[in-house]
């Protein structure tokens, strides 16, 4: 069975989700809805799809799956609606900025018994998957130590800072779902620190655009991220496992595996320049484990339960940073 999907929100990340549905053989990109009709109609070109409204696409049998790609303080509403409409739910993240409305709109999800997962792509990038295959195989014995770097190209604007949530529940909240996804425990403490290094107005919004993060559990298993929203030498994703019987990382990814040695040393071409190009097979494959979700009745992971753990982590780590003092969680 093809999964008629819907895809709301044509952005930046929407058009990331049309061409992973597209792509899949099992999953049809029948209609698109956004707030700018021509940015709807834009994409409904480019992949011959139909172009709706919210209410009409609710209402609509075919229409088996949604993914959300609006504004966050859309997501829990439109989660709820379509919860209730009987579609299956894929939402970018996070379900919303407030942990108790995360709360309400995932009881509305167990009471309609509707299918959810969450966008935390990463948990699906090839090489991350790899990392965690060598975990799960005993490849390097116990879970000690968890360093991830996760750095941007560069700052988003002010308009986006002031929307966003800040720093930690928009950016460092993937890498709070990836370090419980690699611990294989649950974090009980964060120690986070703030500073305001690449742009004065990111501070003069009341946000950070630099931060470092300790996670704690309860055997003692850490993990340790380093934010900033300026790497000049583009998108920096990196991670490393340390464990009882040796260790296991994933790399940064070039636009090309080769390598130039000559008189000047040894170069390679430059990384990625944003998440849009680095984590494309991460996309496809969470959407491709959405339709098999869907089409098997199976359960969701990531799921809502996860996307509220990890909006947790960030708001102990907004307090820790505020206070300079360790938070429990």
């Amino acid at each position: 069975m093809t999964l008629k999907f819907a895809l709301l929100g044509v952005g930046r990340i929407g058009k990331v989700h049309a061409r992973a549905i597209f792509s899949n053989p099992d999953a049809e990109l029948a209609v698109v809805a956004d707030a700018f009709p021509e940015a709807a109609r834009a994409i409904a070109a480019e992949y011959g799809c139909a172009v709706s409204e919210i209410d009409a696409i609710a209402a609509d049998p075919l229409i088996d799956a949604v993914v959300i790609c609006t504004p966050t303080n859309t997501h829990a509403d439109l989660i709820e609606k379509f919860a209730h409409a009987g579609k299956a739910i894929f939402c970018e993240k996070p379900i919303d900025l407030s942990v108790e409305r995360v709360k309400t709109c995932l009881e509305t999800v167990k009471q309609t018994g509707a299918k959810l997962m969450i966008g935390f792509n990463r948990r699906f990038d090839p090489h991350f998957l790899g990392v965690k295959k060598v975990i799960d195989d005993g490849g390097i014995g116990d879970v000690e130590m968890v360093q991830i770097v996760s750095r941007d190209p560069g700052a988003p604007s002010p308009a986006y800072i002031r929307v966003s949530g800040g720093i930690f529940r928009d950016m460092t909240i993937h890498d709070f779902d990836m370090a419980r996804f690699l611990l294989g425990e649950e974090p009980v403490s964060v120690f986070a620190t703030g500073s305001v290094l690449v742009d004065p107005e990111i501070g003069r919004l009341g946000d950070y655009d630099s931060a470092s993060i300790i996670l704690m559990t309860a055997t003692g298993r850490h993990a340790s991220i380093s934010n900033s929203r300026r790497a000049t030498y583009g998108y920096d994703q990196r991670i490393e496992v340390h464990g009882s019987k040796g260790s296991v990382s994933a790399q940064n990814e070039h636009l090309l595996r080769i390598e130039v040695a000559n008189g000047n040393g040894y170069t390679r071409p430059p990384l990625h320049d944003f998440f849009m190009t680095r984590y494309i097979a991460a996309y496809a494959a969470e959407i491709a484990a959405f339709v098999e979700v869907v089409r098997a009745d199976a359960v969701a992971s990531p799921d809502g339960a996860d996307g509220l753990r990890a909006l947790e982590l960030a708001e102990a780590a907004l307090r820790s940073a505020q206070t300079g003092a360790p938070v429990a969680v």
